[in-house]
């Protein structure tokens, strides 16, 4: 697997494009994917993106997934998140609730990581299960 420090450096450069002139939190995530393309890790990255109408609005998270699954990935293995007002990176940014949701629709809640960083040095890894302990997802159905 790639390591953490990867999917952080990657999920701090994605911040730089975020688009966050409403709260002025900029976040970025890196997304790895559950195989290699090429014997090399698939990552997606996103940012946030605001908009003045609010629900518009679009997760750093999120944008990682939607371009995974628009590219046709279905299986992810971890993700890492790194946000902050102003871009700075101070504290650990969790997912909200909705990308909690998204992600367990396309992630096994067991084994799926969730790395909250503040650096490449300094994070927190979770599984998706503790951070949406009675999820709902596809096998619910």
């Amino acid at each position: 697997m790639t390591d953490y420090r990867t999917l952080i450096s990657e999920a701090m450069k994605a911040r730089e494009n975020a688009y966050a002139p409403y709260s002025g939190f900029y976040v970025g995530a890196a997304l790895l994917a559950a195989f290699e393309k090429d014997g090399k890790p698939l990552i997606f990255t996103g940012c946030n993106v605001e908009n003045a109408a609010f629900t518009p609005t679009n997760c750093a998270e999120r944008t990682a997934f939607f371009k995974g699954i628009s590219e046709g990935v279905r299986a992810f293995r971890a993700i890492a998140i790194v946000g902050g007002k102003q871009g700075a990176v101070t504290d650990y940014t969790a997912p909200c609730g909705v990308c909690r949701q998204v992600m367990m629709e396309f992630c096994n809640p067991d084994t799926f990581e969730v790395i909250a960083a503040v650096s490449e040095d300094d994070y927190k890894v979770f599984k998706l299960k503790e951070l949406m302990p009675e999820g709902f997802g596809p096998d619910n159905l």
